[in-house]
């Protein structure tokens, strides 16, 4: 029976409250650990065709008649256009159509019935204003998007788009976050939280450690650069082929622009090269284009290059943590307190940096005030775990300078302090698994000693940890299709994508577990609004958690017609039947190719449909975890180097263990790029951008990879869907930053409170050891 249903979603640790209506989910989870399918280690089920080229990527696409856009960018953090002329690119060759923005004067000649074509030319080139492309007169940060033009190539675009006569006026930027947030120049209200009393908890403390941190913006780096191909056809209905993390929201989101009913929009991303959260939505490239196709007729496709990519497809926002601890003699802590200032840009999200300092321990008095700085400087966006990777990084170096002061384990602080219910409304944990990522992390905690008597010459080396508290528990709306053909063989039907994690490879082994089948027997048609239901976005470590259980239900519902058909034609009591590998079984003594029973029905088909139950409710679905990073640093040239890490988080059942350590290593490469050498540099006059270029921007390479260990609880959530599974996404970068800041400590005794840690910054930390040591023991300055 259906139920309509009130329930909890959560996204990113954005929580809604939604109705949704699913149907009775009356299926047990299955006993923990490996079964013959979920639990076993697969390659992915579209790694060929990747290896060999052969996956359609948006990139890849090219629609007859397709005209390609170019795109003036702001070369200002913060102007005024006057004034722009577009008569010499109306004429160039191969060009069909200029948008403008408004606010700028345009010369007499550009009104929108003022038309100029070449000689020879399909249709005309015309420049009017945009009504729907987000364009500007007035750009708030360098690669503001204010004017395209779309030509019959490439080049021709780019260079119609030299000949625009723009007219400037440069104006003072704002660049310090502070400043901004003196100014009150913020892109929402300030957020406090409170329990407890601050104040009294620091006045109770025994010790107390006060520190301020920064982290750098970094930018996401997708190889498949933001892009999008618009094509209008029929009755006002709009293609847009798109890299994407969100197929529907891209739907709902253009639909809305264009004030269109949402089945006229229908959105395809067979494949995608990376988003790391940057493509949740259409982007201003996907409204450009269909803007342009809107007015020419024509198929437009919008992409950014690899240097737009640094200034205008979003970035993780630099951050500026002014924390302090108490703890008594024993470890607890007494007080945690933070001001935070995320310097957001000119607009975006202002992630919960203060997240992890309210949530990961118990402590009586926490208070946090966060701070959204607008800035002209690129927007921020999205990017894997945001807000948690940037105060975890504050917070559990606070934690280990707090432990330091104590003279205690900073592994038994965190033990001492381990909360057991949710210590901002204290719900229960539908399942927590921390306890015993701790105790796992004991034998790698243990090699400090070994690691330490390493050290050699001016190379010292360390051992440092650091927790991870994130979410992932996903939610409803999401729905899959399975059909099951005369030759046995299933395909899952929906419309998500898959962004690079192995979702593909997930769902098909979901559905082979639940159907009896061999994974081989199993495909996946996803990717395209008009050809599958609704589906989840990936984003949040929250595609697994959302799609699975639909999978496994739709699963479900054909097994169940498959029994039926079979207990009829067999003459068996149908509780007798179950199906493995690919065979049904009568209680274990006779069995037959399921192909003998599909094979009966010619063209006929079994079809099942499944949706995503609520989740539980009044209860915190949280994902944990803890790594332990062993460095070498030069103390004479400041160079650090990551040896090994150590990573062990609880996330659930894990589907595919291949699939999710892959996930943990690329989380944990990304990481060590952000702790070490990536940073989106800014004139710190101008504001203009001057890492464009992937020589300039230093992202880690093959030869920074160190040993990674990753080990897993691999414990269903008892209380969370049918599967009991959580995201994997986003847990693996959180704590790394951290814990390798914090072997940095543990071999120098310097206090890293700066990322990333560059060979200045490791020097410049190591000189203000080397003076506190002075300080301590009155010693005269060198």
């Amino acid at each position: 029976m259906a139920r309509l249903i009130k329930t909890e979603k959560e996204v990113e640790g954005h929580y809604t409250e939604t109705w949704v209506v699913v149907e009775e989910d009356v299926l047990e989870q299955w006993p923990a650990g490996p079964r013959a399918v979920v639990g076993q280690p697969a390659p992915r089920i579209d790694g060929h065709e990747r290896a060999r080229g052969e996956a359609r990527y948006t990139a890849d696409l090219a629609l007859p008649g397709m005209l390609h856009t170019a795109v003036l960018r702001s070369p200002y953090a913060r102007a005024r256009v006057r004034r722009i002329d577009a008569s010499r690119a109306l004429t160039a060759p191969g060009v069909r159509a200029v948008l403008l923005p408004e606010g700028a004067d345009l010369p007499p000649q550009h009104a929108p019935e003022a038309i100029a074509s070449e000689p020879g030319a399909i249709g005309a080139a015309l420049a009017e204003r945009a009504r729907v492309a987000p364009l500007t007169s007035e750009p708030g940060y360098e690669g503001h998007a204010v004017a395209a033009v779309a030509a019959e190539t490439q080049a021709q675009a780019q260079a119609a788009l030299r000949l625009l006569a723009v007219d400037w006026e440069p104006l003072e930027p704002l660049l310090d976050a502070d400043d901004a947030v003196r100014r009150k120049s913020l892109v929402s209200e300030p957020r406090v939280n409170e329990r407890g009393d601050l104040e009294r908890g620091l006045a109770e403390a025994d010790v107390v450690v006060e520190a301020v941190y920064r982290t750098q913006n970094v930018l996401h780096n997708s190889l498949e650069t933001h892009q999008a191909i618009c094509h209008w056809h029929g009755d006002g209905e709009l293609d847009v082929y798109i890299s994407t993390q969100f197929v529907w929201g891209v739907r709902d989101a253009v639909a809305e622009r264009f004030g269109l009913e949402r089945d006229k929009v229908r959105v395809v991303c067979e494949y995608m090269g990376g988003g790391f959260g940057s493509k949740n939505g259409p982007g201003e490239y996907t409204l450009i284009a269909a803007e342009l196709a809107r007015r020419t007729g024509r198929p437009v496709r919008c992409a950014l290059d690899r240097r737009d990519e640094s200034r205008a497809a979003g970035n993780r926002n630099a951050t500026i943590q002014r924390l302090v601890a108490g703890a008594r003699a024993d470890g607890t802590l007494t007080a945690l307190g933070g001001e935070f200032v995320n310097a957001v840009g000119w607009d975006g999200l202002s992630a919960s940096t203060a997240g992890p300092m309210q949530l990961l321990y118990a402590c009586d008095n926490v208070r946090t005030v966060e701070y959204g700085a607008r800035l002209n400087t690129p927007p921020n966006a999205a990017f894997r775990a945001p807000g948690f990777v940037e105060g975890t990084f504050g917070l559990e170096c606070l934690i280990d300078e707090l432990a330091a002061k104590l003279d205690l384990d900073p592994l038994e602080v965190r033990r001492r302090n381990y909360a057991t219910t949710d210590p901002v409304n204290e719900r229960d944990y539908s399942a927590k698994g921390l306890e015993r990522c701790y105790q796992l992390a004991e034998r790698h905690w243990a090699r400090r000693d070994d690691v330490r008597a390493r050290s050699d010459g001016a190379w010292k080396r360390g051992v440092g940890l650091a927790s991870q508290i994130w979410f992932g528990a996903g939610g409803p709306p999401s729905y899959a299709w399975l059909r099951l053909n005369a030759e046995g063989h299933a395909t899952v039907i929906t419309a998500m994508q898959d962004i690079g994690t192995g979702t593909r490879t997930a769902v098909a082994q979901i559905a082979a577990e639940e159907l009896g089948f061999p994974l081989a027997r199993v495909s996946v048609a996803l990717g395209d609004s008009a050809r599958g239901p609704f589906a989840s976005i990936s984003a949040g470590s929250s595609t697994t958690p959302s799609m699975g259980p639909a999978v496994r239900a739709a699963a479900a519902d054909v097994k169940r017609q498959l029994l039926e058909i079979a207990a009829q034609r067999y003459a068996v009591d149908i509780s007798t039947l179950t199906v493995e590998d690919g065979r049904i079984v009568a209680g274990g003594s006779r069995s037959w190719p399921v192909e003998e029973i599909t094979g009966l029905l010619g063209d006929g088909q079994l079809l099942g449909k499944g949706a995503r139950g609520p989740n539980p409710t009044g209860m915190r679905v949280l994902t944990f975890g803890v790594q332990v990073a062993e460095v070498a640093v030069d103390v004479g040239t400041g160079e650090v180097v990551v040896e090994r890490v150590a990573a062990i988080h609880d996330v659930g059942r894990i589907v595919n263990p291949l699939g999710a350590r892959s996930q943990v290593e690329g989380g944990i490469v990304q990481a060590i790029g952000y702790a070490l050498s990536e940073a989106r540099l800014l004139d710190p006059a101008s504001g203009t951008v001057l890492t464009k270029t992937l020589d300039a921007y230093k992202l880690p390479t093959i030869a920074d990879v160190p040993e990674i260990v990753t080990e897993f609880v691999d414990e269903p959530d008892p209380h969370l869907t049918n599967l009991g599974s959580k995201g994997l996404g986003e847990p693996p970068i959180i704590p790394t930053a951290a814990a390798i800041a914090n072997a940095i400590r543990d071999a120098t005794g310097a206090d890293v409170r700066s990322l990333p840690v560059t060979r200045e910054e490791m020097l410049r930390a190591l000189r203000e050891a080397r003076e506190r040591e002075r300080d301590r023991l009155g010693a005269p300055a060198a």
